[in-house]
């Protein structure tokens, strides 16, 4: 059986959030939390006041709070909003060391997906954009929902930017991001 995640109350108990940075700090414990006065003094002296959640995976900031692994972003959105998001969060500007609550909100899968930054394997510099060798055409495309939508083959690379900014701003709404 997996551990269920910590209550908002639980994280506001253990951590401290600065809503300026966007950054985490574990709080002072009381001794009733520790068996012992020694593990009571050592936790204290060592992690009180520190910066919480160093550890990063995939980019993101994660920690352990009562035995579950958790990301910051996630403890912070339950610290403020009172309850854990039922689906993604999505880092706004892109930046995901950047967890101030202004720059997060809730976002299904396929709307995360729609403000991912461009892949590293990208050639052409615009998401959504190649040149196809074989024709000697600009090709656009763009992804909605697992669906993968053809937009035209362009002999000019504005026409098939122009075309797959159309596409984002259609189906992606608020979500749509170029680069």
């Amino acid at each position: 059986m997996t551990r269920p995640f910590p209550t908002p109350d639980k994280l506001r108990q253990l951590l401290r959030y600065e809503p300026e940075t966007g950054k985490l700090f574990w709080l002072e414990r009381a001794r009733e939390m520790f068996a012992t006065n020694r593990a009571f003094k050592t936790w204290n002296t060592r992690f009180a006041g520190q910066e919480a959640f160093t550890s990063e995976t995939y980019g993101y900031r994660v920690g352990n709070v009562d035995y579950k692994l958790c990301a910051d972003h996630r403890v912070i959105w339950a610290m403020v909003h009172g309850y854990w998001p039922d689906e993604d969060l999505d880092h706004i500007n892109g930046d995901r060391a950047d967890n101030r609550i202004d720059n997060l909100r809730e976002a299904t899968r396929s709307e995360n997906l729609c403000n991912r930054s461009m892949s590293p394997l990208n050639t052409s510099g615009h998401k959504g954009v190649f040149f196809h060798e074989q024709s000697q055409k600009w090709r656009a495309h763009i992804k909605k929902n697992g669906s993968a939508r053809h937009l035209g083959c362009f002999d000019a690379l504005a026409d098939a930017l122009s075309a797959r900014r159309s596409a984002e701003i259609k189906l992606h709404g608020d979500f749509a991001r170029a680069a």
